[in-house]
């Protein structure tokens, strides 16, 4: 592997990072599916073909370790019941932090596939066609499902906001 090579991959991380948390909504999975992807990485970059960038490559691989643990914990229940622990209540003190915490929870009831796409699009700055090679789906799809995501997204912000204003009037 040329020292060019490692240093795209290692510029990587950040995305791979923000991609991970929002496929896992928790932290330290995130990081043990970023660690997971970066090492099959390392081990197979000699069968990357370079038809694309590397970055769409790697999101591809860490889709499919995703993917993966879903499937394995479907088959095994009893290995993911000690994952949902309740979110402990925690009192804000801006507004911010609130909205991307709202936005984080809209995100994780997003369907799956929509949330990948959305993810890749919006936050990692990937094309449709590098999406498409990631995911292993056509270009349509993927237009597809960003823009439902997008939709679904937008319905729940604005009943987000009429729910917001409603407390306000009661309040006052």
């Amino acid at each position: 592997m040329r020292a060019q090579d490692e240093a795209a991959i290692v510029a990587c991380i950040p995305s791979l990072r923000r991609y991970a948390r929002g496929l896992t909504a928790d932290a330290d999975r995130a990081d043990d599916l970023v660690q997971d992807t970066l090492e099959r990485v390392w081990r197979r970059f000699s069968m990357w073909q370079q038809r694309g960038e590397v970055r769409a490559w790697m999101f591809g691989i860490m889709h499919n370790q995703f993917v993966d643990r879903l499937r394995t914990q479907q088959r095994r229940p009893e290995l993911a019941a000690g994952d949902e622990l309740p979110e402990a209540t925690e009192r804000a003190t801006q507004s911010d932090r609130l909205e991307i915490r709202d936005l984080d929870r809209l995100l994780q009831r997003l369907a799956p596939e929509q949330r990948e796409v959305l993810l890749l699009v919006a936050v990692e700055g990937l094309s449709y066609r590098e999406v498409a090679l990631a995911l292993s789906i056509p270009v349509g799809t993927v237009m597809s499902r960003l823009s439902r995501a997008r939709a679904w997204l937008r319905v729940e912000l604005q009943g987000h906001e009429a729910a917001g204003a409603a407390k306000l009037q009661r309040v006052k």
